[in-house]
This record gives C-alpha cells, structure tokens and sequence, in this order.
C-alpha cells in the first residue's frame, strides 16, 4: 500500500491506459450493432449528466466566468474533436478492429506536434521528426497486412483514412484552444466541449435520412451492456482518472504511461476480441509506440 501511495500519480496513469484500452474493446463490441453517431451521441450525453455533479463536487461550476468567446471557441472545438473526430473513430475501429486501430491512433502525437509547429511557434526538434516519420511507417505497416486476413484490402484503407481524419480532427481542436486552455478548469472545458460534441451530433442526426434506425441502434438489447459500459469507461471515467495522473505526477511521466494505452488496446484485442497478432501487426505496434514516445518527449 506504501508503494502505491508514494507513487500515486503513476498509479492513476496506468489505470487510466488500462481503463481507456479495455473501453476501445467494448467500443468495439458495441459498434458490431451500434451506429457511430448515436454510439458518439449516447457517449457524449451520458458524460455530460455524469460530469454536472462532478464539477461541483470538486469546487467548480458549470456558469464559469468566461468570455462568451471562451465559450464559443470550447463549443467549436467539442464540436470538431469530439463531435466529429470520436464519430470517425468509431467507424474506422468497425473497420479495423481494436488493433489495427491502436496503431493508427499513434498519428495524433505527429499531428499535435506539427499544429503546435506552425501554429502555437513551439520547436520541433529533430529526435520528434525522427518520430513523426517511426509513426508513419507504422501506419504503412498497418495498411501493409497480409492479404489473409478477414478484411479487405479496401476496407482496412479506408479504415486508415477516417482514423488518419479523426486523429487531425481531434488534434486541431486542442491546438486551437491550447492558449485559453491553460487558463480554464479542466472539468469545465472538458463539459463545454461535450456539449459542443452532442450539439453537433444532434444536427447531423435530425438532417440524417436514417435517423430512426441509428436512434433503434443505439437501445438494441444485444449490446446495450457495451455501450453503457463503453461510454462510462471511455468518457467520463478515462477523464477522471487521467486527471488524477496528472495531478499527482508530472506530466512528462503520466503521459509516458498513458500511451501504454496502445500496447494494451493491442493485447485486449488479441485475448478478449481473438483479433490475429501477425508480424506486420507486432512490427506497427512497437513502432507507433516507439514513434509516439519520441514525438513526445523529444
């Protein structure tokens, strides 16, 4: 018990990459049968009820003082990275599968990085363009998969493509509000940006042809434990115990830990999904995370 209190931050981080891997599986499960939109949809409205009450548990308040334009710039931003980027990614781990999956997700470190590069005038060293290209040739490797595999060639490109435009999405939404982030609460943002993300769900999903069969989807008995399950775990409960890492360790630590995420999605997707572990699927895995640590910490 000693152990783990002096090294609580650690703790939390590593509950935190096993909890959001064992939540990719789930997500899995669930989109067998679930639309993408309303499995975004139900995610994003379940962390928003579940996230009232917690801002005020923890001292904060949902009328935060801010600039309307603060408001207005967390609303695109839920709007873009979670409305948009979490509907991409779900479609594209239906496609890939939680391993495939795990790799791809490896690009949003570069696309971070680059943003902060152009954009915020923060350097870019060369151990991170180093790493940038290590991510690269994983994803190359992902797309490379053995012609025996289950899926088709032409879905697992596709897959790539919407996952590739998921990481952008996603990383674009926290570069833009990088600035007013620093001086924001955490929760606030965070509820701000659900907001943004099941306001722009609920447009798509009322222009939508088939909007009664996404919102039948999203309540089929057969998967309704992976969901509800997915959504506590992936949303609400990730956050919570992210932030925790990141207040009781540094930050460089916790988000070196955190990116075991990948590793374990890999392993669940292996035991718990029975998805093939192939040489081209080890060498993508090893170097996604090889390439994300370096993008991070060079």
């Amino acid at each position: 018990m000693d152990i783990i209190n002096s090294h609580l931050g650690e703790t939390f981080s590593l509950l935190a990459a096993i909890n959001w891997a064992f939540a990719v599986i789930l997500f899995r499960k669930s989109g067998e049968t679930v639309h993408p939109i309303g499995l975004n949809l139900f995610k994003n409205t379940l962390s928003i009820v579940l996230l009232v009450p917690t801002i005020y548990i923890f001292g904060q308040t949902l009328f935060y003082p801010a600039p309307s334009s603060h408001y207005l710039l967390f609303l695109f931003s839920g709007a873009l990275g979670i409305g948009l980027a979490d509907t991409l990614f779900f479609k594209s781990l239906n496609l890939l599968g939680a391993g495939l999956s795990a790799i791809v997700t490896c690009m949003y470190s570069p696309f971070i990085i680059i943003l902060s590069f152009l954009y915020l005038d923060e350097a870019l060293t060369l151990v991170q363009f180093v790493g940038v290209v290590v991510i690269l040739f994983a994803v190359l490797a992902a797309a490379g998969r053995e012609n025996s595999s289950d899926v088709s060639r032409k879905a697992v490109l596709r897959g790539i493509l919407l996952g590739v435009l998921s990481m952008a999405c996603n990383a674009v939404s926290v570069v833009a509000i990088k600035p007013v982030l620093e001086i924001s609460p955490l929760l606030w943002v965070t509820e701000i940006r659900l907001i943004g993300g099941a306001v722009v769900l609920l447009v798509v999903l009322a222009l939508h042809s088939s909007r009664r069969t996404i919102i039948r989807s999203v309540f089929s008995a057969k998967h309704w434990g992976y969901t509800v399950s997915g959504s506590f775990m992936g949303a609400y409960l990730a956050m919570i115990i992210w932030l925790a890492g990141m207040k009781y360790t540094q930050a460089s630590i916790a988000a070196a830990i955190n990116q075991t995420s990948t590793i374990f999605t890999f392993v669940f997707a292996a035991l718990l999904l029975r998805e093939k572990v192939t040489l081209l699927r080890v060498l993508g895995i090893v170097l996604g995370f090889s390439g994300a640590l370096l993008v991070t910490f060079g």
